[in-house]
């Protein structure tokens, strides 16, 4: 009664062989060298670098630019402006 593993799943084996030419998009993307794109290319090695440099740039800035003292100084800024426009 009990059935073995193998004639219960039938998994298709790749047969080895590659289409001339890709035309179905699973096609192109099974035969799409990512491996070495990813060892040749630079980006693959510097975009995780780039990303966290930004981040911290980016999380700096918005720390400065949300501070008590900046908007303080933003609010100051403004009411300057703002007597100046109604002197005319």
């Amino acid at each position: 009664m009990d059935v073995p593993l193998k004639k219960k799943c039938y998994v298709q084996k790749k047969s080895g062989r590659h289409m001339k030419y890709p035309y179905t998009f699973s096609a192109k993307i099974a035969q799409f060298p990512i491996f070495y794109y990813m060892k040749k290319n630079w980006i693959w090695m510097y975009y995780p670098l780039g990303w966290a440099v930004g981040f911290y740039l980016f999380t700096t800035i918005h720390a400065l630019a949300n501070s008590d003292a900046n908007k303080r100084s933003w609010a100051e800024t403004q009411r300057k402006f703002a007597e100046k426009e109604a002197h005319h």
